[in-house]
Parts: structure tokens; C-alpha cells; sequence
């Protein structure tokens, strides 16, 4: 073969390899930008057609949420159910996506039924399967099917159940509020010779301390210690709302010094909690510092920072600095109750602060991606205003 020939063969090659990642990229733009969500529906399915867009999970999850919100459970079985058309769902891997797309969006039925005709389709089950229909069960609140498939189903698979699945039976215990049935579950593990992990733990964790049981969540803690389970953010955070909930400000302070010695950075659910602990006690400043700390540290605020300290920024009469935060809000391009918003520009309005309120009512109209209907209060007019003399 000529050295003109090798050329020609090599750019042929790339401009197919181009073409073809540009069609693949085009297709995920099509559906990820698509608003209305019946036409989401059709494109999802059209692009579907390509084997290449059939791999990529993140779109099916981020689609399928997107229609779960909007509670359009008819068009979520729609464009899975379309998916049993592809040869790929032999494999079981693309199998339990869609179990587990179901489970997510509350349709224990439709994942059911994923899994009951895995054997029609050639497609074996195995513990990962099974794993993503118990799964299932939790995620869609279906506790009471967690024991019969949890009992059942491994010796007619001939599976035995690993750490992920007496995980999610603890997860549904949690959930049911039986806190002592999940608790029971680590002493079933260590029959079967399976050592309770991180996981394991913060499930109970978030568990007794969000219920308000912090002396329980505390004989979890150490009993995570005594297995040699390093506690990690996860930890920390579930101890934090039990502090919160116990109104111990200074606790929930103090131990945010301890995961800094232990090398154990807070995250925004941390200095969420710290923040709102200072809201809670009605002091102002620290919940400042707090809120400058965590920017501080290049942690970024969620919608949850705004909506606990915009309102007692207003109430507290710093309408400087919650005037700030409504900025940060639209910059952030976070989705606010217009309620909160609106009182922090009759405030300015009535503190004389016209140009602040004039610019957040501004920013509700111009910002590109929610319009806000803000209005400016009415202000009396020069007449109206008291004379001094």
C-alpha cells in the first residue's frame, strides 16, 4: 500500500470517527435541552435508536428524574418500557438500569416486572440483579415487599446476599422506624461472616440521631468503633443533626473543630446546620461568620443556605447583607419562593434603600433562567411625605 494510500485511509478513518461522535453529541444535546417534556419523551426515544446514546446512564437518570418530578409516571414507562425493543436488554446490566429507574421514580410494579422477565429475555439474574430490586422496594417506599424478596428470591437464584443487600435491608428497616429491627440486622451479618461498613453505620446514624434518639446514636457510634469503621462526612453530619436537634450550638461548633483535626473538611450540609444553630439561637453575627467561613473554605452554598438566612437577615434589619445574598441567589441561578424574595425588597423599599430593591426586582425579570414577578411597594409620593416643620 502507497504512503498516499495509508493517508487516505487514516483522514477516511477520523472524519467517520468525527462524524460519529458528533451525531452522539448532538443527540445527548437534543434531549438534555429539551423543555417541554413531551417532546423530551419523543426525542429520548428517537435518539435511543443509537447504540452509543443506549450507553450512557447519566441521561437516562437525569430524563427520567426530570419526568418523575413532573409526576409523569405514564411517560416514564414509556420511553423504559420502549427500551425492551433493544437487544441490549438480554445484558443485565441494562436490565437493572431500568429496575433501577423504576425503583427511583416510585413504580415498584413496572421494576417487578423488569425483573420477573429477565429469564424470557436470556438475561441472567444474579446478586446484582437482585440487589437492584430490593433496591427497588425501598426506593419506592415498598417496605413491606423487602422481607419476602429479601427471604425468597436468593434460594431460588442460588445467591447468597452480600453487604449491599443487608445494607438496603437496613436502609428499609430505617425507613419503617424500626430502629432495633435495623439494628438487629449487623448481628444477622456477622452470622452469615459479613463485617458492617461505613455504610452500614451511617444508615443507623442518620437514623436514631435524626430521630431525635442521640444517646442510641451515640451506642451506634461507638459500636462503629469498636468494628474499626472510621467515621467519615457522612458520619459527622448525621451527629450534627442530632446535636441541632438537640439545640447544642456549642456542641455542633465543637465538633466541627474535630473533624477539622481528624482531617475531615465540613461540607455544605455541615455549615448548613452550624448556620442554621446560630439562626435558631437568634445570633446574628455568628451566623455571618459562619456563612463567611464556608466561603472561606471554597464551599459552595446550596438553595438551603439562602433560605434560612435571607429571612432572618431581614428580620434581624441587615438588609445590606440580605440584599447581598438575593444577588448571590440569581448569580447562582437558585429557584427561591418569590414570597421570600419579595419581602426583602419591600424591606429595602421601606428602608429607603429604592436603588437595591429597584435592581432586585430587575434581576427577577432579567435573569435567564425563572422570571420572578417582584414589585416595588408603592411609595408616597413628595406631597405625600411628612413636612419636617
Amino acid at each position: 500500500m502507497s504512503f498516499s494510500q495509508l493517508l487516505h485511509r487514516a483522514f477516511s478513518t477520523t472524519t467517520q470517527a468525527s462524524c460519529a461522535a458528533a451525531t452522539n453529541n448532538s443527540l445527548f444535546t437534543v434531549v438534555y435541552k429539551e423543555r417541554n417534556l413531551k417532546r423530551l419523551v419523543e426525542k429520548f426515544k428517537k435518539s435511543s435508536e443509537a447504540y452509543r446514546f443506549r450507553t450512557k446512564s447519566g441521561i437516562y437518570e437525569d430524563t427520567v428524574r426530570r419526568l418523575a418530578s413532573a409526576k409523569r409516571f405514564k411517560w416514564i414507562e414509556e420511553i423504559l418500557e420502549d427500551q425492551k425493543k433493544y437487544s441490549d436488554i438480554s445484558k443485565e446490566g441494562f436490565a437493572v438500569r431500568l429496575i433501577s429507574l423504576y425503583g427511583k421514580s416510585g413504580m415498584f410494579d413496572n421494576a417487578q416486572k423488569v425483573f420477573d422477565e429477565m429469564p424470557e429475555r436470556n438475561c441472567e439474574r444474579t446478586l446484582l440483579s437482585f440487589n437492584a430490586l430490593l433496591a427497588a422496594c425501598v426506593n419506592s417506599r415498598k417496605f413491606d415487599k423487602v422481607d419476602g424478596v429479601f427471604r425468597d428470591l436468593p434460594e431460588k437464584l442460588s445467591i447468597e446476599p452480600d453487604l449491599v443487600s443487608y445494607n438496603t435491608v437496613i436502609k428499609a428497616f430505617c425507613g419503617m422506624d424500626s430502629l432495633d429491627s435495623a439494628v438487629s440486622v449487623l448481628d444477622e451479618m456477622k452470622t452469615k461472616g459479613l463485617k458492617p461498613d461505613v455504610i452500614s453505620f451511617n444508615t443507623l446514624l442518620n437514623a436514631f440521631y435524626g430521630k431525635g434518639r442521640f444517646a442510641d446514636g451515640e451506642r451506634i457510634w461507638d459500636l462503629m468503633e469498636k468494628n474499626y469503621v472510621s467515621p467519615d462526612i457522612r458520619s459527622y453530619n448525621a451527629k450534627l443533626l442530632g446535636l441541632f436537634k438537640d439545640k447544642k450550638t456549642k456542641e455542633v461548633v465543637d465538633l466541627i473543630g474535630e473533624m477539622r483535626a481528624k482531617g475531615i473538611e465540613p461540607d455544605v450540609f455541615s455549615f448548613n446546620l452550624v448556620i442554621e444553630s446560630f439562626v435558631k439561637s437568634e445570633n446574628l453575627e455568628e451566623a455571618k461568620q459562619w456563612y463567611n467561613e464556608m466561603k472561606k473554605c471554597e464551599c459552595v452554598p446550596n438553595k438551603t443556605t439562602f433560605e434560612k438566612l435571607i429571612p432572618f437577615l431581614r428580620k434581624q434589619g441587615d438588609l445590606e447583607f440580605a440584599f447581598e445574598l438575593c444577588e448571590e441567589v440569581f448569580k447562582r441561578r437558585f429557584l427561591l419562593d418569590v414570597a421570600l424574595l419579595q419581602r426583602v425588597v419591600e424591606e429595602l423599599a421601606k428602608a429607603s434603600k429604592i436603588e437595591e430593591a429597584k435592581k432586585l426586582v430587575e434581576l427577577g425579570k432579567t435573569n435567564d433562567y425563572r422570571r420572578y414577578r417582584l414589585k416595588l411597594p408603592e411609595l408616597p409620593s413628595e406631597s405625600e411625605v411628612p413636612s419636617d416643620k
